[in-house]
């Protein structure tokens, strides 16, 4: 089965600084995967690779078996890839519907027509409200995004990225800053998801990568060191000494 997302021999350095060796990384299609790491991995380092973000020294990224390496971030998400960040971006005077047609129009090139009223946009407005049914914002749709607990910024956020109608999407911590009583709502957002897409989650918040991940990537010093299930990943000793501090980064 050709992966939804594959990463060949990935390599950025920086001078001396190694942000990724040799990554190889394949998610198939609907997987649902973690990447994690002490602080200073290269995890979002990784991510700005695969979004173009940032180009590689040397290696490959391909989406459905088309290699992306060489495309802009605009491209890549026309071609199915989608990313969320550590901190939202969000038009935070725009209310919860206003925000997410926004990102439905663009993908449907029609941005100009939301300076229009909303009832001749009935075509975003309606896969608007089906994204915020999906992510359970119904009782938030009409407020402004300031007046949202943050935990509810971040399902925003996550509709948003869902309005691009990507094959793979990239979590970026999508459960940071959120409080500890409301990280339930992120989970259950993520397992709202539709089943069709790729999803890779980066995450420090273990509770989130276990409930979550049916396989999990543990990445140090920009090197892949394991990968398997989470039960797995829970034991390994060597995932163990990287997060007591006892690993030696290089």
């Amino acid at each position: 089965m050709t992966p939804a997302l594959e990463v060949r021999d990935l390599c950025r350095s920086f001078g001396a600084l190694h942000v990724a060796r040799n990554i190889n990384l394949a998610l198939a299609p609907g997987a649902r995967q973690a990447l994690i790491g002490p602080n200073g991995a290269g995890k979002t380092m990784l991510v700005n690779l695969i979004t173009g973000a940032l180009k590689p020294d040397s290696g490959a990224v391909f989406v459905r078996g088309e290699e992306i390496t060489d495309l802009g971030q605009a491209a890549r998400v026309k071609k199915g890839l989608a990313r969320t960040y550590q901190i939202n971006q969000l038009f935070r005077e725009l209310t919860v519907l206003e925000n997410i047609a926004l990102s439905v129009a663009e993908r449907r090139r029609r941005g100009a027509n939301l300076l229009q009223p909303f009832s001749r946009n009935r075509e975003t407005v309606d896969e608007a409200a089906q994204l915020i049914e999906t992510l359970r914002l119904g009782d938030d749709m009409l407020k402004p995004i300031r007046e949202l607990p943050y935990g509810r910024q971040r399902l925003v956020e996550i509709a948003i990225t869902l309005g691009q109608r990507p094959e793979v999407l990239l979590l970026d911590e999508p459960a940071a800053g959120v409080p500890s009583t409301e990280s339930h709502i992120i989970l259950e957002a993520l397992d709202a998801l539709p089943d069709n897409i790729a999803i890779l989650i980066i995450e420090h918040d273990m509770e989130v990568v276990f409930r979550f991940a049916e396989q999990v990537t543990v990445l140090v010093g920009g090197a892949v060191l394991v990968e398997g299930p989470p039960a797995a990943i829970a034991k390994d000793e060597g995932v163990r000494a990287v997060y007591l501090g006892e690993h030696e980064h290089g």
